[in-house]
């Protein structure tokens, strides 16, 4: 083996057991020393020999390999006796057999190898496959292309087949209705795995993302076509690794309208979780570091108007303000029982961090608007409600400005939410009313067996009121799910 890389062509045939699933196996092995770059549709055909055995189906495939023509020809005679192939008799039934058929230009007439393959010229089962892949194809030594070759052939006895599985398809189960008429808000498919890119062209990035489907399920319909959704993201795989979308939600839309359009839905949605790299700075050391987040994009369309949410999920420090006023509380009483009087005990007690235990906590900050909002500045508001941000890295300044900081600033679950939400509205006073939001925090708790959760979710225009005191009556809050369909 050499770092160079070479062209092959093989031929792929099988005419007993399952013959389809035979050669696919095949495939399989060949790829663990060979990189597969097409395939031909299987074609059919009768025995050589004219003789009452099975017919054989082939396949012609192009692959990209750095083994010389001897070593590849070995490897793939050792395919062919891992999948069961033990007679050597001429024309005799086979699970498999591989020919070598080209590797780059080279001709060459050794013992134990021959190239190009000599009777792929008198065999039109060799030559219509390979003609389907590999039609310009010059043939080294007859001076003609595959495809020219391929139409002098008499391929009267070649039938090209389907590409699947032999079964029946006795209806379109999903299309049918159901035994039970209710409809259903959301079905699909979820932790869909892909690489996307994100950016203006020349900024730019690839991202690891998770991708959720959902389709709206009419009570009349028995379910959705599930490949569907993979086909809408299949199909556009190669225009969202390479062309970048500028936003996390403007991909998620994109999406959501092809769901609708191939689901005939009345509505579709599309979740997205992308982990986001961001450059961070410490505190007192200035070290710089890099920290992952998560970006949250989500869409919702009825293929007319649709519905965008940018988020984001962020970690953080919280302290608890409970156990730090008993731990105060405990400290002035030995501080008076030491002999210092009250006022004395409590400025003191004021002066020193108390004591608490802490947690780590997860931020969740959504935001539904027709104005642009970046996904990295409300990275910075979810920290900027903890009790303190973190690092990844950290000198010993900077774990006492952390810690410090953290104690100074204890704060439950509910006051990390509220905090977010006036942050929010401070940063943002522009931030329509009729935007949606959503915040959540949830502290891991270190000496409980649970954690702690809060959250709050409504149209920012109500919560904006609170937060100002000119809510005159509390409206019922409104969810996500109310605000995407709506």
């Amino acid at each position: 083996m050499s770092d160079q890389e070479h062209i092959a062509y093989i031929l792929l045939g099988a005419n007993l057991g399952d013959r389809q699933s035979n050669i696919l196996q095949a495939l399989q092995y060949i790829q663990a020393r060979a990189n597969i770059e097409k395939v031909s549709s299987f074609y059919e055909t009768k025995p050589l020999d004219g003789s009452d055995q099975p017919e054989y189906l082939n396949m012609a495939c192009r692959i990209r390999t750095t083994d010389g023509p001897g070593d590849l020809l070995n490897f793939l005679k050792w395919v062919e006796r891992r999948m069961g192939r033990t007679s050597l008799e001429k024309n005799a039934p086979r699970p498999i057999d591989i020919d070598l058929l080209l590797y780059d230009d080279m001709v060459a007439d050794e013992r134990d190898l021959h190239l190009p393959h000599p009777k792929m010229l008198e065999r039109a089962f060799t030559l219509v496959p390979l003609a389907e892949i590999a039609s310009d194809y010059v043939h080294p030594t007859a001076g003609h292309s595959i495809g020219e070759l391929a139409k002098t052939a008499d391929s009267s006895s070649v039938k090209k087949v389907e590409r699947s599985l032999k079964f029946k398809l006795e209806s379109d189960i999903q299309g049918g209705r159901p035994s039970i008429n209710v409809s259903l808000s959301r079905v699909g498919i979820t932790g869909l795995k892909r690489v996307i890119r994100l950016g203006v062209k020349g900024k730019a990035a690839l991202f690891y993302a998770t991708l959720d489907f959902f389709a709206y399920l009419d009570p009349f319909k028995a379910g959705v076509h599930m490949s569907r959704f993979t086909d809408v993201l299949e199909g556009m795989i190669e225009e969202i690794s390479l062309e970048p979308s500028p936003d996390i939600e403007s991909l998620a839309e994109r999406l959501a309208l092809q769901v609708v359009q191939s689901q005939k839905a009345k509505k579709a949605e599309v979740w997205i979780k992308a982990r986001y790299p961001m450059e961070k700075v410490t505190p007192i050391s200035a070290k710089k570091t890099e920290e992952l987040f998560t970006f949250v994009g989500i869409a919702s369309t009825d293929g007319q108007r649709s519905r965008r949410i940018i988020g984001v999920e962020a970690e953080g420090m919280t302290a608890c303000p409970c156990a730090q006023d008993m731990m105060s509380s405990h400290a002035r009483m030995l501080l008076e029982e030491a002999g210092y009087d009250a006022d004395e005990a409590a400025k003191i007690v004021s002066l020193i961090p108390m004591p608490t235990h802490n947690q780590r906590a997860r931020g969740t900050l959504l935001v539904g608007s027709q104005m642009s909002v970046r996904a990295e500045h409300l990275v910075h508001i979810i920290e900027a409600s903890m009790s303190s941000e973190t690092y990844e890295l950290l000198k010993r300044p900077d774990e006492f400005f952390v810690v410090n900081k953290a104690h100074q600033n204890a704060r439950f679950a509910e006051d990390v939410v509220r905090q977010m939400l006036f942050n929010l509205v401070e940063v943002y006073p522009d931030l329509p009313d009729e935007s949606f939001v959503l915040a959540r925090e949830e502290s891991l708790e270190s000496i409980h067996r649970h954690n702690a959760f809060a959250e709050r979710s409504g149209l920012l225009g109500d919560i904006r009121a609170e937060i100002h005191g000119r809510a005159e009556v509390h409206r019922p809050d409104i969810t996500m799910e109310e605000w995407l369909s709506l």
